[in-house]
């Protein structure tokens, strides 16, 4: 779970984190159309805690909605690397509060206990939809990202060059990442990626479908974001894949899976020039 808080630390300097009986989430609702990154970060609770109680504001709303600095927690989750047991508890000590109690091992029959009071703020149900889970967009292709150490490393390099770049797919499992500037154009392939199978909800096609598969898509995006987006991955997922959809209001979407939890992130689109 520190790999999982020490990357949302990466993206954003406050989220929303969101409580329930069976998962917790990270959320960051920034509007895409306007230049910002919207994440979100679902987790099982069985898979990272041994006992879990919760009560929320009613039996019919059983749910907590919190605002929190993310590297606080990752702060606090550092001191836990070698810990016995971590508990965190929700308490209101002068303000509200994510408590983090770490207890080390010790040589002494005594516990040694570290704990951190972590400010949080409470989120009134009335603004609770504003934090739901992002919709699918109708996507013109769907691709699998390379290794992600890599495409990270390709980045990096690419950023000392230009502000931007274009990422570039195809249903026949490529992509390129390219720089355009007046003095250099450098492109990267990636081949045999592979393409995830879509089955829409409704049953309807999606605009994937029936696509030429040589067609390439594009998304121009801030390069800076991808390359923060990349640099802040600690949780290896098992699979990362690539949304372009290039109409109207452009969107990248990347979407990323481990056994543990599933990670999605929106970047907004640039215009060509």
């Amino acid at each position: 779970m520190a790999g999982v808080i020490n990357t949302i630390s990466k993206l954003t300097k406050t989220c929303t984190l969101r409580l329930t009986v069976c998962k917790l989430y990270f959320i960051l609702s920034d509007k895409v159309a306007n230049g910002g990154a919207s994440m979100w970060c679902e987790l099982c609770q069985g898979n990272f805690f041994d006992e879990f109680q919760m009560e929320g504001v009613a039996a019919e709303h059983n749910e907590i909605y919190l605002e929190l600095v993310p590297e606080n927690l990752s702060r606090a989750l550092k001191t836990a690397h070698s810990a016995k047991a971590v508990k965190i508890k929700l308490t209101n000590k002068h303000c509200p509060c994510l408590r983090v109690a770490v207890e080390l091992p010790s040589l002494s029959s005594s516990s040694r206990i570290v704990t951190h009071d972590i400010p949080v703020g409470v989120i009134p149900r009335r603004i609770w939809n504003d934090f739901r889970e992002p919709t699918m967009p109708d996507f013109d292709v769907s691709i699998y990202l390379p290794v992600l150490k890599i495409m990270k490393s390709v980045v990096e390099r690419m950023k000392n060059l230009s502000n931007f770049i274009v990422i570039e797919a195809n249903l026949s499992g490529e992509m390129n990442l390219k720089i355009e500037t007046d003095l250099v154009s450098v492109t990267t392939h990636f081949k045999d990626l592979g393409n995830p199978p879509w089955a829409s909800e409704d049953g309807c096609q999606s605009s994937a479908q029936g696509r030429n598969l040589e067609s390439m898509a594009e998304a121009r995006i801030d390069i800076k974001k991808l390359q923060q987006l990349l640099a802040g991955q600690q949780v290896n997922p098992t699979k990362a894949l690539c949304n372009i959809m290039q109409r109207v209001k452009r969107r990248l979407k990347e979407r990323q899976w481990s056994g543990d939890l599933t990670f999605l992130c929106l970047l907004s689109l640039l215009p060509s020039d």
